[in-house]
């Protein structure tokens, strides 16, 4: 980007001359490529004409920074850079939309030339990943977190070691998480070590979603979104897109694991509530001690639930399905009313609950995003009403130790972290993505040395 000129969005400024006798330099003294523009394309390799050597190759680039043009305008392109002269097409563009990658996708697949297509942006992530399965020539990596030369590339580090970029092939079959926002997710490390681990052809990545029926709309082939993992703020609009929905989680009234099934429709299921649920369970287990057979530690319990959205359905649910008496309170007790109501319990605002403490020993949910990074300091209870509760579990993972946890250690509560629910959905959407029992050491561990 240094010796790229400003009017293509690099840093350069100097003498357009002294920049092309640098690039022919560079020719001269063995470079194997040299990526010119194609606004002096023509020129540039006019210039160079009868005296290229054989190993060498230019790359003519096109960037644009406003958008993704249509699938007609990218050909357009195509076609006027291969004939500048290019030996390899570089087409860069910028997604408004994850979907925009589908454009260059369709472009790459079909072309006659080789061809480097990028979608600039975050939401453009999966073009620079996905580079191999459509036939890309390359992709970019920064060397290191910060380096970056475009909007959204990221580093070498993370495209051989996260994403196994180096194992994707036509054929490999593309999972991922979708979420606003979606970079923090763990989950790509947990399922691309455990497919790794395996030998499966798949590749599980961060799809950064605006809209859910959109994106499910245009990428509907089987290997592509052949699982999906669903997070905030799409649990519950994504419903409205399935096929079929588990009768567990449409109940909740939300999702969080999407499968497409060999005929292509959608499948869904809600695994949080199992994951939560199981780990609660054990920790009371911990806390009390062996229960009868059959009979869950929660049962007879007052369990409070805080958030009433996906996550706090998944436990209002989960709860009341083992015995507990639920108590949901939320931001809005017009949503805590709804929930309690579908559960069979009580409702009341987040305000109220500091002075809520009918008896000891109740058990406490925080599904709220209160406490996430980057705001550590936030916690949606006091520290002196913890002391009411002999169990906390926050949903937060990022960061592993919360405040909210924290203090209810300080408290004397026995405490979940949310990492441990991360964790066992995650065992259960394993299953559901491959048919295949979860590696359960391995994403503890990977959890234990990342979370």
């Amino acid at each position: 980007m240094l010796f790229r000129p400003s009017w293509e969005g690099g840093q350069y400024e100097g003498d357009e001359t002294k920049r092309q006798d640098a690039l022919r330099l560079a020719m001269q003294l063995g470079a194997n490529y040299i990526d010119i523009e194609l606004e002096v394309a023509h020129d540039f390799n006019s210039s160079i004409s009868g005296s290229k050597p054989d190993n060498f190759k230019v790359i003519v680039s096109s960037h644009n920074f406003h958008n993704t043009p249509s699938a007609e305008a990218i050909a357009n392109l195509v076609a006027r850079i291969q004939a500048s002269g290019a030996d390899i097409v570089s087409i860069a563009t910028t997604a408004l939309d994850i979907t925009d990658c589908a454009r260059i996708f369709q472009i790459m697949v079909h072309s006659q030339v080789p061809i480097i297509g990028i979608v600039m942006g975050e939401r453009g992530l999966i073009s620079r990943l996905l580079s191999p399965k459509f036939g890309g020539y390359l992709t970019y990596g920064a060397l290191e977190q910060g380096a970056i030369s475009a909007p959204g590339q990221p580093t070498a580090k993370d495209l051989l070691d996260l994403y196994n970029f180096r194992l994707i092939r036509p054929d490999t079959k593309v999972y991922g998480i979708i979420g606003k926002p979606v970079g923090h997710s763990k989950s790509p490390l947990l399922f691309n070590a455990s497919f790794k681990s395996v030998g499966l052809n798949a590749v599980y990545m961060h799809f950064l979603v605006d809209d859910v029926e959109k994106f499910f709309n245009t990428y509907s082939s089987i290997d592509f979104a052949s699982g999906c993992s669903c997070t905030i703020p799409h649990k519950e609009v994504a419903l409205k897109c399935m096929n079929e929905i588990d009768p567990i989680a449409k109940k909740i009234g939300a999702i969080n694991n999407i499968v497409r099934r060999p005929d292509g429709t959608l499948m869904a299921y809600n695994t949080d509530y199992i994951g939560a649920i199981s780990a609660i369970e054990d920790g009371l287990r911990e806390l009390n001690g062996a229960v009868p057979a059959g009979t869950s530690p929660l049962s007879g319990k007052l369990f409070v639930v805080l958030g009433a959205g996906g996550a706090g359905k998944s436990l209002a649910y989960g709860g009341a399905q083992k015995g507990a008496r639920v108590v949901v309170a939320n931001r809005t007790f017009e949503r805590a009313k709804e929930l309690a109501d579908k559960v069979g319990g009580q409702a009341m605002t987040l305000a109220e609950v500091e002075h809520f403490h009918p008896e000891e020993g109740m058990v406490l949910a925080n599904t709220t995003s209160v406490g996430m990074k980057p705001n550590f300091d936030a916690t949606p209870l006091a520290k002196h009403a913890l002391k009411h509760y002999c169990l906390v579990f926050d949903a937060i993972y990022t960061p592993k130790d919360t405040r909210l946890l924290r203090e209810a250690r300080e408290s004397g509560a026995v405490i979940v972290y949310g990492t441990e629910m991360l964790i066992r959905q995650g065992f259960e959407q394993y299953k559901n993505f491959t048919g295949l029992p979860a590696p359960e050491e391995l994403f503890r561990q990977l959890m234990e040395k990342h979370a």
